[in-house]
């Protein structure tokens, strides 16, 4: 219930561990569940759909990254989307960039626009965090939307120094990481009460600080991703 029904066995045997200290296995975890009629609510597929490309002003890259989400070292790949959401009759969109080793959401963005500083600033403030010798090791992941094919957003890549890979036109399982964790956002986010853009980035805050701060990962030895990061950094 804490959840919103949203857990599965795998997150609920860890939150069990974290906050109860109690360890059950999954399959126990599986029995309780069908006993008492716990059903664990499934999202449904997001039908938001990306801009459609334009002319000289807009350039797709390779995909460097192809599908290689496994990664062993902070702030080496970072995988940026655009996802929209509603509320009382409107629609607001939120940009956010996340770090493919920690699985942290490293910036994060609320607009009522779907302009292009919508990206761009994210992506300014995700680069803000990092040194300049740290950017030039840095590559950032996106699909082909309007955004990231735009020559501002490619420029500000180039002049720091950051590669810039894309997904593969119509595929997108090729930023999967990113799309994963828009889905757990919109599995939490309470939007009942929003009526401002205001309130609806009270609540992305929100909700952002419990995934990076208080949700544990199974791949992330049970850790939240920001527990996780430093977990590395003490290596």
């Amino acid at each position: 219930m804490k959840s919103n029904e949203k857990a599965g066995i795998r997150l609920l045997k860890m939150m069990i561990a974290m906050k109860e200290g109690v360890i059950f296995n999954l399959k126990k975890i599986r029995r309780i569940k069908n006993k008492y009629g716990l059903e664990t609510k499934i999202r449904r597929a997001n039908k938001y759909k990306k801009f459609m490309m334009k002319h000289h002003e807009h350039q797709v890259c390779s995909n460097l990254l192809a599908r290689n989400f496994e990664q062993k070292k902070a702030d080496q790949v970072y995988s940026i989307d655009i996802t929209q959401i509603n509320y009382a009759g409107k629609k607001a969109y939120i940009a956010a960039v996340k770090d493919l080793c920690t699985k942290e959401i490293i910036s994060k963005k609320v607009s009522s626009r779907i302009d292009l500083s919508l990206t761009n600033l994210v992506m300014e403030k995700a680069l803000k965090r990092l040194s300049k010798n740290e950017r030039r090791k840095l590559m950032v992941h996106s699909d082909q939307g309007f955004h990231f094919t735009h020559e501002s957003f490619r420029d500000m890549l180039s002049k720091n120094g950051v590669a810039q890979s894309m997904s593969r036109r119509g595929n997108c399982l090729d930023n999967a990481p990113i799309e994963t964790f828009f889905g757990i956002l919109k599995d939490h986010l309470n939007l009942k009460h929003c009526k401002t853009i205001k309130e609806i980035e009270k609540e992305v805050t929100k909700q952002v600080n419990y995934y990076n701060y208080e949700r544990p990962q199974w791949g992330l030895k049970k850790m939240p991703p920001n527990l996780y990061r430093r977990h590395l950094l003490k290596k």
